[in-house]
């Protein structure tokens, strides 16, 4: 069930979004050559406690830390370790989600760690923009498909491909609610987009040609590619007005 949000809860969702945007850029300055991920974990443990709210991903379905850190080839859900630290060339995802008053702000970015070749930093930006041209195809009126149908024909012209095991999602007292966001074109987003509607936009998208992942039967968490390709990710929480979508994950 898809739950459009009165204003009482869309007011309280800008201030969860608001502080999970002031978390990734607290951490900005640290995520550089030689931090460990536990490190970055630590630090959005302590500012997240610090401001009245709660690291979300902390124990949701047994997932044991505070952030998620994904490092070149996973896709998603990397756990943060001390024995990962960040080298020159890397790119790393930092995903956060704060609980504040009962509600939750939802955003990641990839971050580009010292310096690297001309055809990774193009990747880790289009990914980006593929993102906000999904964001612009919010539209109330118009079908959630329109979101996949945009970022598929942007990432197409460069060969990369787009993860479908996860998508985005509706987001309020709950982490995950309905709708499903997919971040391809399918038929299962024929879904009109209405006004009140609060969900994620967060596309993966990997520099090769190869959608497919695979989960860590280690720690039954770590998403990697199939082909060992670089993934990307950015992520905003977005609220459907009138005339199109209001990012509640900014500063």
């Amino acid at each position: 069930m898809i739950i459009i949000k009165n204003s009482t809860e869309i007011e309280k969702m800008r201030r969860a979004g608001k502080l999970a945007a002031q978390l990734l850029n607290h951490i900005e300055p640290y995520v550089k050559e030689g931090v460990s991920t536990i490190y970055l974990n630590d630090l959005c443990a302590v500012f997240t406690k610090l401001h009245g709210a709660v690291s979300a991903p902390l124990n949701y379905g047994g997932f044991p830390k505070s952030i998620c850190t994904s490092i070149n080839n996973v896709v998603c859900h990397g756990i943060p370790s001390e024995k990962d630290v960040l080298r020159n060339g890397d790119i790393v995802n930092v995903d956060v989600t704060v609980i504040l008053d009962g509600f939750h702000g939802d955003t990641s970015r990839t971050f580009i760690i010292g310096e690297v070749e001309k055809s990774i930093s193009d990747f880790v930006e289009r990914s980006e923009k593929a993102m906000y041209m999904g964001i612009d195809a919010v539209k109330p009126g118009k079908y959630l498909y329109e979101v996949g149908k945009t970022i598929e024909k942007y990432i197409g012209e460069f060969g990369y491909s787009i993860v479908r095991d996860y998508t985005g999602h509706g987001i309020g007292e709950k982490f995950h609610e309905d709708p499903q966001v997919f971040h391809h074109f399918t038929k299962a987003n024929r879904i009109p987009v209405k006004k009140g509607m609060i969900f994620t936009i967060e596309p993966m998208i990997n520099m090769g040609s190869s959608y497919k992942v695979n989960t860590s039967r280690t720690d039954g968490w770590t998403v990697t590619t199939s082909d060992g390709s670089l993934s990307a990710q950015f992520e905003h929480t977005i609220l459907v007005c009138e005339d199109g979508a209001e990012i509640l994950t900014e500063v």
